[in-house]
């Protein structure tokens, strides 16, 4: 069995105000592969830590990426003698090496009234169990519908171009040499495929009865079900038999939502074997959300 969960830290904030990453770890800790949001380095509000490190080495053997959707100057010098920078992102965290990975950039609207933040996905692909998993741990932008909207629309924008644009160094060099030796590429050509499955994890700021959600998973039909085309996503909560209308991860207003999502690829709907919400974990304003596939 496969063990994922994703999961808004929110830097390690949790409702009650404190910021204590132990709780982030001991949350997630057991699972194969680790999607994170909201991660600092180097903020004042989580005091200047690098928090990435800080994750990375409670989780000894796993490998990781992390993508930076905000990249900022601080302003201060690390002990290095070197300025240090102000990030904010994704961290992917997996038991199996990761292949390779890209960092995806998503649209982004300026705003002059609430907060706007650039906002990223992280694409890694894993072999677990025998199974090739492109993985895209992402969040979307809080603001409103209008400005998710191309953002969802990227995500599956990149999915279905993927194969396309291949991994990230692919070709033959024997066939199309560079002028000046091509073979000083050589170790870096991959020779598989893009792998053809996909999970999408992470804060997706909407609830299920929104144009983006339906944009994600296909439009719902009063004869049953979502109309989703095999290329398409599932919604693992749903899939897994949740309550459509439960498996509340955080609230928007003082009310509860689903904000969290694991979405699987609709060829690796049938290894879906249970979707979960941990209600109890305190170390944010979300709470993880867990998926199991059957290996």
């Amino acid at each position: 069995m496969i063990k994922i969960v994703t999961y808004n830290i929110q830097f390690g904030r949790g409702r009650d105000s404190k910021v204590d990453l132990g709780r982030i770890i001991d949350a997630v800790r057991g699972a194969d592969v680790i999607a994170l949001q909201e991660v600092d380095r180097f903020w004042t509000r989580s005091h200047m830590v690098d928090q990435v490190e800080v994750l990375v080495d409670a989780f000894p053997g796993y490998d990781y990426a992390f993508g930076a959707g905000v990249d900022q100057a601080t302003g201060t010098v690390g002990g290095d003698g070197r300025p240090q920078r102000r990030q904010f992102g994704n961290l992917f965290l997996s038991r199996e090496p990761i292949e390779y990975t890209r960092h995806h950039l998503l649209p982004k609207r300026a705003s002059i009234g609430p907060l706007s933040i650039q906002r990223s996905a992280l694409e890694c692909a894993v072999q677990l169990s025998g199974t090739r998993i492109r993985f895209m741990n992402t969040h979307l932008t809080h603001l409103c519908s209008e400005t998710r909207l191309p953002q969802a629309q990227e995500l599956l924008r990149i999915h279905e171009e993927t194969p396309y644009e291949g991994l990230p160094v692919c070709g033959n060099i024997e066939v199309n040499p560079l002028d000046d030796g091509g073979d000083y590429w050589a170790d870096g050509v991959m020779s598989e495929e893009v792998p053809a499955h996909a999970v999408m994890l992470g804060d997706f700021n909407c609830t299920p009865d929104t144009p983006e959600y339906e944009l994600i998973s296909g439009p719902l039909s009063p004869y049953g079900g979502r109309v989703t085309h095999p290329l398409g996503f599932v919604d693992a909560w749903v899939y897994a038999g949740g309550d459509p209308d439960g498996g509340f991860t955080s609230d928007v207003k003082d009310q509860p939502a689903r904000l969290d999502y694991a979405f699987v690829s609709a060829g690796l709907r049938e290894c879906i074997a249970r979707c979960w919400v941990d209600e109890a974990a305190p170390g944010s304003d979300h709470q993880p959300v867990w998926l199991e596939l059957a290996a």
